[in-house]
């Protein structure tokens, strides 16, 4: 039966808790003093008769079954499983915390198939294999094998992976299909058949360390299997092989040496292995030296031979005659003689230095057997070669002394700890260092000591040097974070440092000043390439610079951005190509677009996004699928300076949006956070600081986006029409045509392009002369970061006509800048209509009908007396007389078209009433979608004089007699100044009316001004209009 550990069965015993297992299988437990009572799942229970209680974690069952026990008795009870398989079952579970049983419908019934370690179909020689792997991955979990090895002083992890050591754990079979199946059973045949398993279906090699024997071809051929307990049952075998005879050679590498050492068993070659002995081997046991090694060692004829067999009897004799043999072949052969009753790995075992005193053994070798002519001269060849060579570092005596310390010790007589030990000195100044630097760590070597160095790019100032530092020598290490700055630290490190390797603090103490000199010399380094500048100018060839300013010269610079687009396989959506484009752009910008892309999931929204960015150079732009709430203010080493910081998903970033609204907004982020000074120890406040501006790109598929997200981006939403699928499908199928594959040549010529006019364009200011002029609606706070978003549209689209522009320079001749065009201000208008406008088909029929009414009132009214339209105002009652809608009615409509900015609502004189006055201007009858409040460019070229642009002094719309007199017919003046003439008005019978306009006054003030500001002076005049066939006299009050 498998063994497991008594402090094992008891931890789990008590860290498994009784009561989840039996709520893992639906048991409802109701509290019953100190215990928990339910129903029992191990009969057919009516009424509660499981008892358990949870300050033991112990169960009972009072019904039918009788049953009880402890978390393991459960298990078997419940999953039908042996004592090993249940502790198994739990040692699996414990980690996770998944006590998931099988339910009673299946727990009768065996699974045909499991997670088998094995393929079920593989070879005999693949099967082999697999276990073998199966072994070598489980010893290196497996604390009580790892302890054996380390206990015959042969644990090394490239010694271990070099010879795939093993370990049967007892878990291989356990995870085999069950033998009630076909699969089970076939499996387990086969395993039987290769000596993997016995007769009795337990594993050969269980509760063993493993050692396999491959051939010349990778094949294994032979398993050596040591028992790691002592205390076994009489008659256990300790030592376990393959059934049939011995095949393969233990590490076939060493017969290419002039001179071989043959040990007894595996673990005693190993141990001269681990020595820096390498030209080692082994006979399987005193009777086990193959006629295939032998014939392998004659083929080689090496110089010599040493036989490091046991120093027993039996170890004599065999030594003997294998010499014997060896000898009669020509080769020369020679006696280890280890203390008597010693083996080799014993020997080691019990040496401080076993390295040198393993070398002192085969520099005393004896002949041995019929002596050849070349045994005839001392054997000292080996131990100078092999030591010295393999243990260099360690500074084993050599050749020419080495006979002197033999003959003065008698290994019959040896006390282990008798054995010369030579002290070892620290290395020269002048010696060169053995050091490899890499990305995240800095590796040194320094005679049989390696230091490994961590964290060394994060000390970015001279004032300290915090690093995590591992010291080793051989399976002994010790490692600490620290500052090597510090003195009392440092004395720390070193002072223990020298208790874990064994060793004197002298050496360590000359390793570490070696090493702070070294990594000072780095950190130097480290220091000036990040003062210098993080990113290297990309310079163009001449043909490249020429290709981009002749993309960017282009008179149809826009329209060709859309081609490039279609060339690139972007297939519609040109607003959303050529905002999103633009939008990239103003990262030149010191106040840059936001856009946020949304759309339903598979629409498209990352594809647009990626064909977006693939027109940007790639050093300009950074994205993320997903951010941490304070990964964007620690990013002060990544320059987001006039950059794209694009994010695949808004939900990823979700706890970042905090930072990416001040991103955007600001400009910058700063945060304090409270961390240790390395000097003092003491808590001190350290800022963090990112600097933009920065252009943010998000695609989301969220219907409700957040409100202080929404308002500072650019919302683009994507085409889901079927038109556009449509469109997309034929693009796709176009991709695997001749065509198509023709197309991805000419898209990474345009994608170069770009990418390299991108590079061409300059941070340069944009002046826009039309600025005061421009009117946008005011109606709702939130137009005030609209407003910025169309003007700053208008600076992009200039800026990136930056080459087909003057540049001109200001008075003083301290500015040098370009101007925005009329022709920039339509195209910013005409998108501004595509993604901030709405369309009159958002409104139902009725309501469209009472506007397209409302309208034509309107313009009756100002044509007859000779006013501008957001002067007029009208209140409901003139509505309901003029359409004849029930007041019902007309309620609901005139709320819907408030709610959409067709009607501004005022208050009346009294405070109790509501006049209105239009904000539509006739836009969208054909269906497309307008802005309310933007000035036609016809009017701007209207009134624009060309000489008052520029750098002059008097500017369009500083002049009162240039600037606009009137709000344009397209909506309200925001941010310009505006004045009114005093108009004449007549009523209908041609007479002026002192009444009508003694109260009529108008604004005329220089300031920037709403456009409702100036509509308080008409109050109270009389107006006379014709509507619905008949006169009526409309009086509107202030």
């Amino acid at each position: 039966m498998a063994r497991v550990s008594d402090a094992e069965l008891e931890r789990l015993k008590k860290e498994v808790s009784i009561q989840r297992l039996a709520e893992a299988l639906g048991i409802k437990l109701q509290p019953h003093g100190k215990n928990l009572i339910g129903l029992c799942p191990f009969h057919d229970d009516k009424e509660p008769s499981l008892v358990i209680t949870p300050e033991k974690n112990l169960w009972n069952c009072l019904g039918a079954c009788g049953s009880g026990g402890t978390v393991i008795d459960w298990i078997m009870k419940a999953e039908k499983l042996s004592f090993r398989e249940a502790v198994n079952f739990l040692q699996s579970r414990s980690a996770s915390s998944d006590f998931s049983l099988a339910t009673p419908a299946t727990r009768s019934k065996p699974a045909a198939t499991s997670a088998a370690p094995i393929s079920l179909e593989a070879a005999n020689h693949e099967l082999m294999l697999q276990v073998v792997d199966y072994y070598h991955e489980a010893l290196k979990t497996s604390p009580e094998a790892i302890a054996y090895l380390e206990k015959r002083g042969i644990y090394n992890p490239e010694i271990i992976d070099r010879f795939k050591i093993g370990y049967s754990n007892r878990s291989f079979g356990l995870n085999l299909p069950v033998k009630q199946v076909k699969s089970g059973l076939e499996i387990r045949t086969r395993l039987q058949k290769l000596g993997l398993f016995r007769d009795s279906g337990h594993e050969h090699f269980a509760g063993s360390v493993t050692f396999p024997i491959f051939d010349a071809g990778g094949n294994v051929v032979e398993i050596y299997g040591r028992k790691i307990r002592n205390n076994l049952r009489q008659g256990t075998a300790y030592h376990l092989y393959l059934p049939g005879p011995h095949a393969g050679i233990f590490n076939p590498e060493c017969l290419a040496a002039d001179e071989i050492i043959l040990c007894e068993s595996v673990i005693d070659a190993l141990s001269f292995y681990a020595s820096g002995f390498k030209n080692v081997t082994t006979a399987y046991g005193v009777n086990g030296f193959t006629d295939e090694l032998f014939k392998a060692i004659t083929e080689r004829k090496p110089k010599k031979v040493i036989i490091a067999f046991d120093r027993d009897e039996a170890g004599d004799k065999s030594a003997l005659k294998i010499a014997d043999k060896l000898s009669a072949a020509g080769v020369a052969c020679y006696r280890a003689l280890f203390p008597k009753g010693m083996d080799a790995n014993a020997f080691a075992c019990q040496i401080k230095l076993a390295a040198k005193a393993m070398g002192l053994v085969l520099q005393k070798a004896q002949p041995i057997g019929k002596v050849v002519e070349s045994a005839t001269e001392p054997i000292s060849h080996l131990a100078a070669s092999a030591a010295t060579e393999a243990m260099a570092d360690k500074k084993v005596k050599t050749s020419e002394n080495m006979p002197e310390i033999c003959t003065s010790i008698d290994l019959d007589k040896l006390d282990p700890n008798d054995v010369p030990q030579t002290e070892e000195k620290p290395l020269l100044e002048a010696e060169k260092l053995n050091i490899e630097v890499k990305e995240e760590e800095i590796i040194l070597k320094i005679s049989d000591r390696r230091w490994r160095v961590r964290g060394l790019d994060k000390n970015t100032s001279y004032e300290q040097l915090k690093v995590n530092l591992l010291v080793s020598r051989g399976e002994l290490f010790h490692v600490d974070t620290f500052d090597l700055y510090s003195a009392r630290a440092r004395q720390v490190f070193m002072k223990q440092a020298a208790n874990e390797l064994k060793i004197k603090e002298d050496l360590i103490r000359s390793d570490t000043g070696k090493l702070l000199l070294k990594l000072e010399e780095i950190q130097d380094k480290l220091i000036k390439n990040t003062l210098e500048a993080k990113e290297k100018e990309i310079k163009l060839t001449p043909e490249e610079e020429a290709e981009a300013l002749e993309l960017l010269k282009d008179p149809n610079l826009v329209q060709r951005i859309l081609k490039d687009f279609e060339t690139c396989g972007i297939v519609g959506e040109e607003t959303n190509k050529l905002v999103g484009y633009l939008a990239a752009v103003s990262r030149k910008l010191d106040a840059p677009l936001a856009v946020i892309v949304q759309s339903s999931s598979a629409a498209g929204k990352t594809s647009l996004m990626e064909s977006i960015l693939s027109f940007m150079p790639e050093e300009e732009r950074v994205k993320y699928s997903a951010m941490t709430g304070q990964s964007l203010f620690y990013m002060g080493e990544t320059n987001l300076r006039h950059k794209i910081l694009a994010i695949v998903e808004e939900e990823g970033a979700e706890r970042a949006s905090y930072a990416i609204k001040l991103l955007q907004s600001e400009g910058e982020l700063t945060i304090a956070s409270t961390g240790k000074d390395p000097q003092s120890g003491r808590l001190v406040t350290h800022e963090y600081r990112v600097e933009g501006p920065v252009m943010i790109f998000i695609t989301t598929t969220s219907i409700d986006i957040d409100e202080e997200l929404n308002n500072r981006c650019l919302i683009l939403g994507v085409n889901e029409s079927r038109e556009q699928t449509r469109a997309i499908h034929r693009l796709q199928r176009e991709r695997r045509t001749l065509k198509g594959q023709l197309l991805k040549k000419e898209k990474d010529k345009v994608l170069r392009v770009h990418r390299n006019a991108q590079r061409l364009l300059k941070a340069i200011p944009v002046i826009n002369p039309y600025a005061e002029r421009l009117t946008f609606m005011d109606d709702r706070t939130r137009t005030r970061r609209d407003h910025e978003k169309y003007l700053t549209l208008i600076d992009t689209i200039a800026l990136l006509h930056q080459y087909l522009r003057p540049i001109k320079k200001a008075p003083e001749g301290q500015l040098s800048y370009i101007e925005a065009t009329l022709q920039d201000i339509e195209t910013a208008n005409q998108l501004a209509d595509d993604i901030l406008g709405h369309s009159l088909d958002e409104l139902p029929p009725q309501s469209r009908r009472l506007l397209l009414l409302i309208e034509e009132m309107v313009l009756k009214a100002c044509e007859r007396l000779k006013i501008e339209v957001e002067d007029y105002r009208f209140s409901r009652r003139d509505i309901r007389e003029y359409t004849g809608i029930g007041n019902t009615q007309l309620r609901v409509h005139l709320a819907r078209l408030e709610e959409l900015e067709y009607l501004i609502p005022h208050r009346g004189s009294r405070g109790q009433t509501f006049e209105y006055e239009l904000f539509y201007d006739g836009k969208g009858k054909d269906g497309k979608t307008f802005l309310h409040g933007l000035i036609s460019v016809e009017k701007l070229r209207g009134n624009y004089d060309v000489n008052l642009a520029g750098a002059n002094d008097n500017k369009a719309g500083q002049n009162q007699k240039n600037a606009g007199l009137k709000r344009g017919q397209n909506g309200g003046v925001s941010g310009a100044w505006r004045g009114v003439a005093n108009p004449q008005l007549k009523p209908v019978n041609g007479q002026n009316s002192k009444e009508s306009l003694k109260n009529a006054h108008l604004e005329a003030d220089n300031e920037n001004s709403s456009y409702r500001s100036h509509v308080s002076s008409l109050a109270a005049k009389e107006k006379t209009f014709k509507g619905n066939g008949s006169e009526k006299t409309i009086e509107v009050v202030e």
